[in-house]
């Protein structure tokens, strides 16, 4: 089945694509337009076939039926290639720069710029000036990447597929990883791309922004479109409910209640790369019954301590105390011993053992505990029971616990990832970015886990780069800059353009806020 023709003006009109897999349908008849010259939004809960349909527009994978046309003409691109040369171009979430690598460098890698077969270096970088400044992404072309702040390498993204000649731009997820001013920012620079006739294409879970920057809204639930609408006609709690089929509360319960006693205490932690410091005297305390939010634009040293508290990573100064017990440098193993759970910010790398079974990785290091174990031999009916109550209660989307963990979206393989560690009674939890690329249900369901965690009891350091979700789960927030805690927050004290200040250095600790304890 092939849908109606096209708009007149749309440059992608996607009609009757189908996509399968063994045992799930990606997309279903998916049939919708975008128009020249406008600000595209695509959302949708993981499992909607977000992912799928982009990979379809960008050549890497084949529709099973239907058809694109492209600027009116079918397209069928088989390799991502072929549709960059058409004038498609994807900003990924994740960042695909080489971080010792000019600016220049890496805009035209792939497609240098040839002079008698050498690179003319000065050519390249009056080219990539020259483009920066015509779509106003201000850029030095001879800074090297790894000098630059996360805004300023995704603008040498953006910058990578105009110069690849896009007229159509794919950003997934653009603002995961950036500060309110930045993310700002980059909406001007999509403003003043829209102006000069490029279109976009925005696929985010962060609903205002979406509503805030977009002309008009695809949805998708489970393959299929839900319906395409004016940003202008809709309010998020609509859109909400148009991705789950349900009505979505955005206000989590919170009790009040007293924090206890100190469970996690950090003092002076120092830790350093080669010559690179990335954890500076770094100290805060969490208590029991509290959850501390740390804000910061990534690569300030979140990962690192994260992995230090955990046992995953050794310190060269300051101590570590749980529950009033020096943990400093100590095994995972042993650390997990004392009541502390962990959800990691790299599913793949930390979380999960991919080439292992889906029911493997829920009970991956509580195989050898009673419940699940009787001398040498594994209670499969008990494991069994376990996992399939899990992965109902946080929706894993999956064909049978026996698949492997790598057959998962990306997002299921985080929600598999929470039934293991929300297993049992966990004293301390740090959760890494818990909520990435998760949908709005299974983001709603995680942030109440977290609270109920608190109110019975539990310490949570919750390191998140989404500063909605640390002021609305957070009772105290500190800043995190070049591996330091800038300033401390109560709950309801600050405002996301005052925390971006401190994130992105436009401010010290001794302009605002509190010194950490």
């Amino acid at each position: 089945k092939v849908a109606a023709m096209a708009q007149a003006n749309a440059v992608l009109a996607i009609q009757g694509v189908t996509k399968r897999f063994p045992g799930i349908v990606a997309n279903g008849d998916v049939s919708f337009d975008i128009l020249e010259g406008e600000i595209h939004a695509i959302v949708g809960e993981n499992g909607a076939g977000k992912s799928t349909l982009v990979k379809i527009v960008t050549g890497l994978y084949q529709p099973d039926e239907g058809r694109i046309l492209f600027r009116g003409r079918p397209a069928l691109f088989r390799n991502p290639r072929q549709a960059i040369l058409a004038g498609i171009g994807i900003v990924h979430q994740h960042f695909m720069l080489v971080s010792n690598f000019t600016v220049t460098e890496n805009v035209i890698l792939g497609a240098e710029p040839p002079r008698r077969g050498l690179i003319d270096p000065k050519d390249a970088a009056t080219k990539v000036r020259d483009l920066s400044a015509q779509y106003g992404v201000k850029l030095d072309p001879d800074r090297r990447v790894e000098d630059l702040s996360v805004g300023e390498q995704q603008r040498v993204e953006i910058l990578k597929v105009l110069y690849r000649g896009a007229g159509l731009i794919i950003l997934d997820e653009p603002t995961a990883v950036l500060a309110p001013q930045e993310a700002e920012e980059l909406f001007e620079h999509l403003r003043t791309l829209k102006r000069q006739g490029k279109t976009i294409v925005f696929i985010s879970h962060k609903l205002d922004e979406v509503l805030r920057i977009s002309d008009r809204i695809t949805v998708l639930r489970r393959g299929r479109v839900v319906g395409t609408v004016k940003a202008a006609d809709v309010t998020r709690p609509m859109l909400a409910e148009m991705m789950v089929g349900r009505p979505v509360l955005f206000d989590l319960k919170r009790n009040e209640a007293p924090p206890g006693e100190d469970r996690l205490v950090v003092e002076g932690l120092k830790a350093s790369t080669g010559r690179r410091s990335i954890l500076a005297d770094l100290s805060f305390r969490v208590r029991a019954g509290e959850i501390y939010g740390i804000a910061g634009v990534e690569g300030n040293g979140q990962t690192e301590l994260a992995e230090a508290i955990m046992g995953l990573r050794r310190v060269g100064g300051g101590r570590i105390h749980l529950a009033g017990e020096d943990i400093t440098n100590h095994p995972a193993a042993l650390v997990r011993k004392r009541g502390a759970a962990y959800i990691p910010e790299d599913r793949q790398r930390r979380g999960l053992a991919l080439p292992m079974t889906i029911w493997e990785n829920a009970v991956l290091g509580a195989h050898r505990l009673p419940e699940f174990r009787r001398g040498f031999r594994l209670q499969f009916p008990a494991i069994y029971r376990f996992v399939e109550e899990g992965v109902v209660k946080f929706d894993v989307r999956l064909t049978s616990i026996q698949a492997k963990a790598e057959t998962l979206s990306g997002g299921n393989q985080q929600k598999l990832i929470l039934v293991r560690e929300f297993r049992g009674d966990p004293k301390f939890i740090v959760a890494s970015q818990p909520t990435r690329g998760l949908d709005i249900g299974a983001t709603e369901f995680v942030r109440q886990q977290l609270l109920n965690a608190r109110d019975q009891g539990a310490a949570v350091l919750l390191i998140s780069a989404d500063l909605e979700e640390i002021i609305a789960v957070a009772d105290r927030i500190g800043v995190i800059y070049n591996g330091h805690i800038q300033a401390e927050f109560s709950q309801g004290e600050a405002e996301p353009k005052t925390l971006g200040l401190y994130m992105t250095g436009a401010k010290q600790g001794s302009e605002g806020g509190r010194r950490a304890s």
